[in-house]
């Protein structure tokens, strides 16, 4: 796995994946990739990085496919008419470390015959996996990491979003021995400003 090519995903939906993979770009001054963007268009994911991040253009690359519906990529692309070939989900050339986001979990369909983590291995990326404490963020989490690990792909660690909960984080560390990568603090609002505090605090490479 390529160690310049990060994979965001995330236990589910809305655990703070754009936010994530904004405060990485910040951190190593990285390029970003959303491969598949479902739904608000006229502000992507790739937009409120950029916006959040104020680095040059040549650090953000196209999605490969742009589809109008803010559903499941395989819902979203039936919905428009559009079939989505994974094999023309292509990395784009970086010379930076390449932040990937995904969308919503790993098991989040990209057609009728794939799902996101059958993408990560084309994409010769390191997960990194963003987990938001909820009930039920125990289990979301390791089955999560186990996906993942019976289908030998490489996970760089997780982040954990919101606020510190020392006995789940404790017991998900403890039985998945994966690295704990840092923390994203709770706040009430998501701005540049935040985004350059929370890059200060990375510390991995």
């Amino acid at each position: 796995m390529s160690s310049n090519r990060l994979f965001i995903s995330g236990i589910g939906t809305d655990v703070g994946k754009t936010v994530a993979s904004a405060i990485l770009v910040k951190a190593f001054q990285a390029d970003y990739w959303k491969p598949v963007q479902a739904g608000d268009l006229e502000n992507s994911d790739c937009i409120k990085v950029r916006n959040l991040t104020g680095l040059p253009e040549d650090h953000f690359h196209a999605e490969s496919y742009r589809l109008p519906y803010p559903m499941s990529p395989h819902a979203s692309a039936e919905k428009a008419g559009i079939e989505i070939d994974i094999s023309n989900i292509i990395v784009p050339h970086h010379e930076r470390k390449l932040i990937i986001e995904g969308a919503g979990g790993l098991m989040v369909p990209i057609n009728r015959k794939y799902l996101y983590i059958d993408l990560i291995p084309q994409l010769n990326a390191e997960v990194i996996l963003v987990s938001r404490h909820y009930l039920g963020s125990i289990n979301h989490t390791l089955l999560s990491i186990e996906a993942l690990v019976k289908r030998g792909i490489s996970i760089k660690g997780i982040l954990f979003n919101g606020n510190e909960n020392k006995g789940t984080e404790l017991i998900i560390l403890e039985r998945s021995g994966i690295p704990f990568l840092g923390r994203i603090s709770e706040t009430s609002e998501v701005n540049p400003e935040f985004i350059v505090s929370e890059s200060r605090k990375i510390q991995f490479q």
